[in-house]
């Protein structure tokens, strides 16, 4: 059961974070220049440090969010970033991923999280069946985990119930986007990216494990 008390107390909190903006745009540059580094995954060393790991993909999914002001590419980023995974040509591809396409549908907290689910599970041969079912195994984990965390896998009741009290509709208009920014809705849905970066780590971990 979600604690909403608990996430719009995070929401306001976000609503007046000191975002630093010119390290958060650096870090971003960094891997829009050079690409992302890819990794050898220690499993030893990232269990150890797992609280460390969640807290910075969590806190990166928020950051990427305000800086794309799209959701999907947050949560993706951060755990592409993390872990070494595909390349930033998948986060053009995400760029119509919030709220489904702008329809109002599947958060992009949800989007990003499964690209990179697939990223970590899946495999480059479209033959290999065992992958497939390994990523979908792991989507099964992780729907059920967000949904739990934040009470909904879509827009409007995540914005009416948890972020703004109705839901804001930014796609609709340039009216309905310069309200949603005005609300600081920019800063306020990066809870989302957050957590559904957080869960898709712990689940990656989980598969080192």
């Amino acid at each position: 059961m979600a604690d909403y008390e608990a996430l719009r107390t995070r929401v306001a909190e976000l609503a007046v974070r000191d975002w630093d903006v010119p390290t958060i745009k650096a870090r971003y540059q960094k891997m829009a220049t050079e690409g992302i580094s890819k990794k050898t995954l220690n499993r030893d060393e990232i269990l150890a440090n797992k609280q460390q790991i969640l807290d910075r993909v969590q806190r990166r999914g928020e950051e990427y969010n305000l800086l794309a002001c799209n959701c999907a590419r947050g949560t993706a980023l951060a755990l592409m970033e993390e872990f070494g995974l595909g390349n930033m040509e998948i986060i053009k591809a995400l760029s119509p991923f919030p709220g489904f396409g702008g329809t109002g549908w599947m958060c992009g907290g949800v989007t990003g999280a499964l690209i990179a689910l697939g990223l970590y599970f899946g495999s480059d041969d479209m033959l290999d069946y065992d992958a497939v079912g390994g990523t979908i195994m792991a989507a099964q984990k992780f729907m059920p985990r967000f949904e739990e965390e934040v009470g909904s896998v879509v827009c409007p009741k995540i914005q009416e119930d948890v972020v703004f009290g109705r839901y804001m509709n930014p796609a609709a208009s340039p009216e309905n986007m310069e309200a949603f920014a005005e609300a600081k809705g920019f800063e306020k849905c990066g809870l989302l990216p957050g957590i559904g970066a957080r869960l898709t780590a712990e689940i990656i971990i989980e598969g080192l494990g």
